[in-house]
């Protein structure tokens, strides 16, 4: 599968090592453009490009910058992307250490993913955003392991959310659905569920007490 990951940083950088490891053909961009990329590059075979570039022909196409910079993303940045491709959008909302306050997020209550999809113009699936980036290295296990870890994944498009739920198989654990879009306000920072090492039955379950009033520490 052709997989463009726009964003090299913990998350970004070990969804490259482990993708391009299972034998996809992962394409890999960063703000600082492709030459800071060798080293990633020379350790795992993927291919550096620029942010422009990343998403040409990709089946998946995983952003995973900091959510202030999403506005800042080229203009027409997927129209080259693959007939019927997903977004997986791994963002978080830290208006106090990092993104500044979000209107839209704040005021008129959309989720951190629902603003992201309007700032992209297309459909994204939420996951990734409560993972420890080192877990995706050092925690895949094979399915039916009872100490498997789960990690939730929220979305409106089906067809697109099983894409993800199986790429996170492929990648060594489980998955729950968290629901649409508009329901990811429950693996958002300091949910129950955000960075929960667990697996189905206790993901589950702390998906269903997240608490919708969003703490004042993630108030901008």
């Amino acid at each position: 599968m052709k997989i463009g990951i726009i964003g090299a940083g913990n998350i970004g950088g070990n969804l490259t090592r482990r993708l391009a490891s299972l034998g996809h053909e992962v394409s890999v961009a960063n703000s600082r453009g492709p030459e800071t990329l060798t080293a990633l590059a020379e350790e795992t075979g993927a291919t550096p490009v620029t942010v422009a570039e990343a998403a040409r022909d990709a089946e998946i196409v995983v952003v995973t910058v900091p959510l202030k910079n999403v506005p800042d993303l080229p203009a027409g940045l997927l129209d080259e992307a693959a007939e019927g491709f997903t977004v997986i959008d791994t963002n978080n909302y830290y208006p106090r250490q990092r993104d500044g306050r979000i209107a839209a997020i704040e005021d008129e209550g959309l989720t951190e993913s629902r603003w992201v999809e309007k700032q992209l113009g297309h459909p994204v699936i939420k996951a990734f955003n409560g993972t420890y980036a080192q877990d995706l290295l050092e925690r895949p296990l094979p399915a039916g392991r009872p100490d498997r870890m789960a990690l939730p994944v929220a979305g409106d498009d089906e067809s697109a959310k099983n894409v993800v739920r199986a790429l996170i198989d492929e990648l060594g654990f489980d998955s729950v659905d968290a629901g649409g879009l508009d329901d990811s306000w429950r693996q958002q920072p300091d949910t129950p569920v955000y960075g929960l090492r667990a697996g189905i039955e206790a993901v589950t379950k702390a998906l269903a007490e997240a608490d919708p009033e969003r703490k004042e520490s993630f108030r901008g």
